[in-house]
């Protein structure tokens, strides 16, 4: 075996285990970069609106991403008489 090779910590390779250790690398964080990264991520999530109403996303598939269609009539639901169940 190379004798650059690190013992892996299994503890982080279960979901719960990498959470976790992303929870203490963010506290790690100063203030200040905790709200750099707040307004990184409010910008991204801009950018992602902008691109939405423009029809920009595209599917996996190719084509275009556009948010569902509101429904156009609203059926009421099924009424039910006292010998129907």
């Amino acid at each position: 075996m190379s004798e650059d090779k690190r013992d892996i910590d299994w503890s982080l390779t279960t979901w719960e285990g990498s959470r976790r250790a992303q929870l203490r690398r963010a506290l790690e964080l100063t203030l200040r970069e905790r709200l750099e990264a707040v307004e990184g991520q409010a910008d991204v999530a801009r950018r992602f609106e902008e691109m939405r109403a423009k029809g920009e996303f595209t599917s996996a598939a190719g084509g275009t991403s556009q948010p569902p269609a509101a429904p156009s009539v609203h059926e009421p639901p099924p009424r039910y008489e006292d010998g129907d169940k």
